[in-house]
């Protein structure tokens, strides 16, 4: 790589913190804030809205709409269309 024009790939912590769940890895994404980690260490510390900790796909709270259901109920409603 070429020297001085890459920024820089350090461990930094993720945090949800509606499911106030986070994680170390490492990222070249950067910020002014910092958190003790479990090993005693400072890192910066980027805080998220969605994490795999809160997203209904994730955490099995994901509704399945039933589109099938909603045009049955629309033709029946209103009839169906002409061809």
């Amino acid at each position: 790589m070429k020297p001085g024009i890459h920024p820089a790939y350090r461990h930094v912590v993720f945090r949800d913190r509606a499911a106030g769940f986070a994680f170390l890895t490492r990222s070249t994404a950067t910020s002014d804030r910092t958190v003790e980690w479990e090993d005693g260490r400072t890192y910066p510390v980027i805080d998220v809205e969605v994490s795999s900790a809160s997203h209904p796909f994730y955490t099995g709270t994901a509704r399945v709409l039933d589109t099938a259901g909603r045009v049955q109920r629309f033709e029946r409603r209103y009839g169906k269309g002409s061809p």
